[in-house]
């Protein structure tokens, strides 16, 4: 073992893959944030379609591991897609994405349903009172008190996100383990060079709890001061 050497050689490398991580998580999340919302609406549909289409949705990703879910999308997706069309390909970026925003998605799907439920109906009927039309309601009052009660959950989805990119290795996907995987090949460092991983992960995975945390507590105290002046 020889950490002053893997820190030195495969420090460069390693932050490659955490940029990768960060950034794809980034990504996914923003877009799993969209799908959450639409599934969330959908599941408190009056419409008994619209909210079978999202339990179905909801039940499928929360009940299979993402593992499998990879593999589904980077080498099932395309084997069907190229009975229609054979030039088809899917590159493992787009796959890892499209992954870890559905994965994201059910999970945040259920945070915006819990959100939306933690805002008081006196709100809602408050605004309907006033003329607003259930839709609107929705927009202008519900979503962003809604939201703003979601925002310490989402930033623990975005936590979770980061960390489920390890498993996007599997499918080609150059983030950081991957690229740990890489350099492990080639230097059989293997105790020190996943330690250091770890550190990565550590040391980012921190920063967001430091950051949830301090959300967490400022929205608590922004509700007891509402509280407190009512």
């Amino acid at each position: 073992m020889d950490f002053g050497r893997v820190l030195r050689d495969a420090t460069p490398l390693l932050l490659e893959g955490l940029k990768l991580t960060i950034g794809v998580s980034i990504i996914a999340i923003a877009i799993g944030i969209v799908i959450g919302l639409f599934m969330c609406l959908m599941k408190m549909s009056k419409n008994g379609i619209l909210r079978a289409i999202a339990a179905v949705y909801i039940w499928i990703i929360r009940g299979t591991p993402m593992l499998v879910q990879a593999f589904i999308v980077f080498f099932g997706f395309p084997q069907v897609i190229q009975l229609l069309s054979p030039s088809f390909r899917l590159d493992a970026f787009t796959a890892g994405i499209i992954t870890l925003s559905l994965n994201a998605g059910a999970y945040l799907a259920e945070i915006f349903r819990g959100g939306i439920m933690a805002v008081p109906r006196g709100q809602e009927e408050a605004a309907r009172s006033l003329g607003l039309s259930k839709s609107k309601t929705m927009i202008k009052v519900v979503l962003p008190q809604a939201f703003k009660v979601s925002i310490p959950s989402l930033v623990n989805q975005f936590i979770i996100s980061i960390k489920d990119t390890s498993i996007l290795s599997c499918i080609g996907l150059a983030e950081l383990v991957n690229k740990a995987k890489t350099y492990v090949g080639s230097s059989y460092q293997f105790f020190s060079t996943y330690i250091l991983v770890a550190a990565f992960y550590l040391v980012i995975i921190s920063l967001l709890m430091i950051l949830s945390n301090y959300v967490e507590k400022r929205f608590k105290y922004e509700t007891k001061k509402t509280r407190h002046n009512e």
